[in-house]
């Protein structure tokens, strides 16, 4: 048996759905990036009785969902044993940023190898509920980069994962400025269940449109390294997406203060930026490093607001790190 296994994840960004219609059989699909920060970082060894732990900065609340889901995917499994959790780095929860995924992969993935288990990452997500919209996530854990999923089949098992369609080195110089609000968890849970059931039929003609940006803008722009393409699809479905679900986030964004940075960003020109997922982060694009840190000290200087907070990051191109003692 493996004496020690630490993981180390990161976060996504969830750039948006381009088909809520679902009228040829598939719904949701998506698209989105691995960053390379924040990330979780756990370390686990197996153990007689489960036991979680973590640094001082880490919140009860992140422990608590490591030991929910550890002690969900022990009873599914049939072990005999339990499993010893550290969690040293965590990756902020209901921002919009995929937290809850990447906790549930993480002690998967160390349960998985402590006991030789050899689960992927789809069969955890599936054993512990994850990526029912979405798999951006789990495809960011298992192979980062750029990443787009096919949605659910609506015939489907509600547990199976969105399959990855495509996936794209992202490029090295492409910077990311991530923007926080502290005030405003995104909406999640039942809440977001309700959400979702509360709206009305996404327009087919509109879900048709997304489709195609993505397919002939977003997916070439990536490979042709053109960040104006890019940020061109990603503005046409954070524009239809956002004023779909502005009835239940209260308008195109979530954060009204986010959404004021990423307005003035608009209108100084910049290619690419938006709102992750359900928010309250925004994130905008640049071509390279300098570019994000001069942008980053004028919204400094603009946006003084104590809630507001900034990341400067680089997209992640690597399947999640784990790495074995014996």
């Amino acid at each position: 048996m493996t004496a020690s296994i630490k993981v180390r994840s990161s976060g996504r960004l969830h750039m948006g759905f381009f088909d809520l219609h679902g009228g040829i059989g598939r719904k949701f699909g998506s698209i989105g990036v691995s960053l390379a920060e924040p990330a979780l970082l756990i370390e686990a060894c197996a153990a007689e009785n489960l036991n979680v732990t973590g640094v001082a900065s880490v919140p009860c609340t992140v422990l608590a969902k490591a030991s929910a889901v550890a002690q969900q995917l022990i009873t599914r499994l049939g072990l005999s044993g339990s499993v010893d959790l550290h969690v040293s780095q965590h990756i902020p929860e209901h921002a919009g940023l995929g937290s809850g995924t990447q906790i549930a992969l993480a002690v998967g993935a160390s349960i998985s190898s402590l006991y030789h288990l050899n689960l992927s990452a789809r069969q955890i997500a599936e054993l512990s509920g994850r990526g029912r919209r979405s798999g951006i996530g789990i495809a960011a854990f298992e192979h980062g980069g750029l990443l787009i999923d096919g949605g659910r089949s609506i015939s489907s098992d509600a547990n199976a994962v969105p399959p990855l369609l495509a996936r794209y080195h992202f490029p090295e110089e492409w910077t990311i400025l991530l923007i926080f609000d502290a005030t405003q968890p995104g909406i999640h849970g039942d809440q977001e269940k309700l959400g979702f059931n509360q709206l009305p039929v996404f327009p087919e003609r509109v879900a048709a449109h997304l489709c195609r940006h993505v397919l002939m803008q977003a997916m070439p722009a990536i490979v042709e390294r053109d960040l104006t393409a890019f940020g061109q699809s990603i503005q046409v479905l954070q524009q239809h997406i956002g004023d779909y679900f502005a009835p239940v986030q209260g308008g195109r964004y979530a954060s009204k203060l986010v959404g004021e940075v990423l307005n003035y960003l608009q209108q100084a020109g910049v290619a690419c930026f938006g709102q992750s997922s359900w928010g309250p982060t925004g994130f905008a694009i640049f071509e390279n490093s300098s570019q994000a840190e001069q942008y980053a000290r004028q919204l400094k200087t603009k946006f003084t607001d104590q809630a507001l907070s900034w990341k400067i990051c680089k997209a992640n191109n690597h399947a999640a790190d784990l790495i074995a003692e014996s």
